[in-house]
């Protein structure tokens, strides 16, 4: 994934050469996030099924446009993460199911933005998120058979981290794409019976989002 850096180094660079006012504001937006996951479970890929997430998917940017074509934003959201085992084999029955692992992470993005911003423009980055609500459940021939949902879970990784790209549409669309280079799964977690169900389960998430942005709303002097 290095090769989603060097646009980003290249950009950043520019900035110091550059004698313009910086014209700062914050815009909000929306996404639908379409995921996937990178699934190896004791040297055995295993199967992910597309997951669609069209709710809690909101941000807020505060940005700093260095000139007409050159900004950079941070800012927080709240995104809802996770990834559908499809032949998810428990390693305390040897028994396969589906499974549908889940976070509400709070997220905070770093990245450079280029284009003629007032309209649209790409942008690159990198994101920290910190996972505070797990869910996952367990379905055995289309039922629902058990549910765990906690809050600041150790289940999973409590801290989540990747690289980002995206676009920012005219008319505000915005499409992006994201790679977790953590895994989801906290590996170390031990059940009330001491057994490790995570153990050997390696997940990476990646996913894409179809969304909208609000850019320019609340404009500072």
């Amino acid at each position: 994934m290095k090769f989603l850096f060097y646009p980003v180094v290249i950009i950043f660079m520019s900035v110091v050469s550059l004698k313009a006012q910086t014209n700062s504001f914050w815009s909000t937006g929306m996404d639908m996030v379409f995921s996937f996951a990178d699934i190896e479970a004791n040297g055995v890929q295993g199967d992910a099924l597309i997951r669609w997430a069209p709710v809690v998917n909101f941000h807020a940017h505060f940005n700093t446009d260095f000139n007409e074509n050159l900004g950079f934003f941070t800012g927080f959201g709240i995104r809802n993460v996770g990834y559908t085992y499809n032949d998810y084999l428990d390693p305390m029955t040897n028994i396969e199911y589906k499974k549908k692992f889940r976070t509400y992470n709070l997220c905070m993005p770093f990245a450079l933005k280029y284009g003629e911003l007032s309209k649209w423009y790409i942008y690159a980055g990198y994101e920290i998120e910190f996972p505070f609500v797990y869910k996952e459940k367990t379905i055995d021939n289309g039922d629902k058979i058990n549910k765990i949902t906690g809050w600041f879970s150790s289940r999973s990784n409590n801290f989540q981290h990747g690289p980002f790209v995206g676009v920012r549409l005219p008319k505000g669309g915005n499409i992006s794409f994201k790679y977790y280079i953590s895994e989801f799964h906290n590996q170390d977690f031990e059940d009330s019976s001491g057994n490790k169900p995570y153990a050997g389960l390696n997940s990476n998430i990646f996913y894409f989002t179809v969304g909208y942005l609000f850019d320019h709303r609340y404009r500072m002097p």
